[in-house]
């Protein structure tokens, strides 16, 4: 394990895989870098790439200092840039590719390109009421201190397989998902909006926008809104994965974009 400080001086907890060009590795909600399919993905990803998949704030090892704001997670990522040399790559998955876009419009040539897979925002105004009657549900569970009910409201509510929900507090593990439940109330924050399809025309460095076939029709939506937006995208519709998307089924699309 690796540290580094952001801006604010919150401690970023962090692994490095691999050789290759460095990609910083941007994870999504109830997600941390010691959690299996992460280092899975992140151990396949640097095969090609030298891979820091680092704790975000609030989890794993890495500080939480509060309040928290949007603009804290892209002093995060300026941080584990300059860890990486000073440019990388970045690849965000779900409130990931969130944190990957802003990072993107506020770092200027620190970014070198930017995967997107599954960005996870609104696709209307419609399903923005609905979403907001989710976050007040989990938020008050989190002022009550209901972490595993939280967590377990979360999932059924963006759509996780209902069995899979029932069987989590099952799994090796669940005492570590159920700790970052507070940071839900962060991955709310930044999911919470339609994607911001005006700001995104201006960003200019190559980017390419990854949604799996099998994910829910509106995050399919939200990619293809935001290729439209932003020059020259990229847009890929991964066949037969899902949000879950499989590590090896993805590196050969982020690498051959990545590296060209």
């Amino acid at each position: 394990m690796k540290k580094t400080q952001s801006k604010d001086g919150t401690t970023l907890a962090y692994d490095v895989y691999g050789n290759g060009p460095a990609l910083i590795y941007i994870t999504g909600a109830s997600c941390h870098r010691s959690f299996k399919p992460i280092v899975r993905d992140a151990k396949t990803f640097a095969t090609e790439f030298t891979v820091y998949n680092y704790d975000r704030r609030g989890r794993g090892d890495s500080g939480n200092t509060l309040p928290y704001t949007i603009e804290r997670e892209i002093e995060d990522i300026e941080a584990m840039i300059d860890a990486a040399g000073g440019r990388a790559h970045l690849y965000g998955h779900s409130s990931g590719a969130v944190i990957a876009l802003e990072a993107t419009l506020r770092l200027g040539n620190k970014v070198q390109k930017v995967t997107m897979y599954d960005a996870p925002y609104v696709r209307d105004e419609k399903e923005k009421a609905e979403y907001k009657q989710l976050s007040q549900k989990i938020h008050k569970l989190l002022n009550n201190e209901k972490n595993a009910e939280a967590m377990l409201t979360f999932l059924k509510g963006i759509g996780m397989p209902k069995v899979f929900v029932l069987l989590l507090p099952l799994f090796p593990g669940w005492r570590t998902t159920k700790a970052l439940a507070p940071t839900l109330a962060y991955d709310i924050t930044l999911t919470q909006d339609m994607p911001p399809v005006e700001r995104a025309t201006r960003i200019s460095i190559p980017t390419q926008i990854i949604v799996g076939e099998k994910s829910p029709d509106s995050i399919n939506d939200v990619g293809r809104q935001l290729a439209k937006a932003i020059p020259n995208a990229r847009f890929v519709q991964l066949a037969k994965q899902d949000h879950m998307v499989s590590g090896k089924t993805l590196l050969p699309i982020l690498s051959s974009f990545l590296k060209e």
